[in-house]
């Protein structure tokens, strides 16, 4: 069995394997422009975030119902489980589905039925944050908070992902002053192919508590520093960084030096089903191309439980974390 970890980088949306998206196809009779699965998988092959996110978006046209996105946090889930994971803390794009027409309660509905019953089914405690497109309007995001309002018992925080560059975190300031108000927690992705000064923005305009990506502080010696200082979080996705040409091969990314500097980093997924692997898989890898030994395995493991939004109940933060110290690696 895998170390247990939590995973709080994930795209629900990512984890649409192309198995999946025939079947769900299928169902809703949506004509995918692929023959087969193998077509698909082939079209897994980008040069950038922006050409991902168009393949992306593309494949979403097979979630339509309460049942579709049951179906796929579920297989998400099963896979989670397998590769070690107790905790997934799970981002959903509800802006994504509505300019298709699928409402937010659908969404939420559909994802909340396998969540609640996760923990029995795949031993796997959940939370789930709603991320804004950062390359939609301001107002955009504020209309998708307010539809989110009647679901927030189901919706512990936000997030913001999708296209950085020429999206500067200051452009959701209100709506994240509005989250913060409802008493959800707050994370962004900055620095992924945005500078180091949007990781400043997240953590002073939008008040975020953990910075998603953010590989591109170590171009900063001050924010490190500060990083450092303040303890905030780092959810890393190394083969998401190789897949979308931010690092070009596993082996230069920068994990170990982020470690060897005192950042509290953890390691995830981000879209496991595009980027070639799941939580488990990304520790995998990092051991292997990075050389990374058990101590910092579990360091990489401790961290993640440390970095969750879990203060509603440290009883349970604190049995991961014995499990993670009780961990035998074979």
């Amino acid at each position: 069995m895998p170390i247990p970890k939590a995973e709080l980088h994930l795209h629900i949306e990512g984890t649409l394997e192309p198995e999946l998206a025939f079947e769900l196809a299928a169902r809703n009779g949506v004509e995918l422009p692929y023959a087969d699965t193998d077509t698909l998988r082939k079209a897994y092959r980008f040069e950038d975030l922006q050409s991902f996110l168009n393949l992306y978006y593309e494949l979403m046209a097979v979630l339509r119902t309460e049942r579709d996105f049951e179906d796929l946090a579920n297989a998400y889930l099963a896979r989670a489980a397998a590769q070690g994971v107790r905790h997934a803390e799970i981002f959903f794009d509800p802006q994504a589905h509505i300019a298709r027409g699928v409402e937010m309660g659908t969404v939420v509905e559909g994802l909340g039925r396998a969540l609640a019953h996760s923990e029995a089914v795949h031993g796997v405690s959940t939370q789930l944050i709603m991320c804004f497109l950062r390359d939609e309007s301001a107002q955009s995001a504020l209309e998708t908070l307010e539809a989110a309002k009647p679901y927030l018992d189901r919706i512990v925080g936000v997030g913001l992902d999708s296209a950085e560059v020429g999206h500067p975190p200051v452009k959701f300031r209100e709506v994240y002053e509005a989250a913060a108000e409802l008493g959800l927690r707050r994370v962004a992705h900055a620095g992924e192919e945005g500078p180091p000064e949007y990781i400043v923005e997240a953590l002073d305009v939008l008040g975020v508590e953990r910075i998603d990506h953010g590989l591109r502080c170590m171009e900063s010696p001050e924010l490190v520093a500060r990083l450092v200082r303040d303890r905030v979080p780092l959810t890393l996705c190394p083969l998401s960084n190789v897949r979308l040409r931010t690092v070009d091969v596993l082996a230069d990314h920068p994990l170990p030096a982020m470690l060897d500097a005192g950042l509290l980093c953890t390691v995830n997924s981000d879209d496991p089903a595009y980027f070639g692997g799941y939580a488990g898989d990304n520790f995998d890898a990092v051991r292997k191309s990075l050389g990374l030994g058990e101590d910092r395995l579990r360091e990489l493991a401790r961290n993640s439980f440390v970095a969750s939004f879990l203060e509603h109940d440290e009883e349970r933060r604190a049995r991961y974390l014995a499990e993670v110290e009780a961990y035998e690696f074979s």
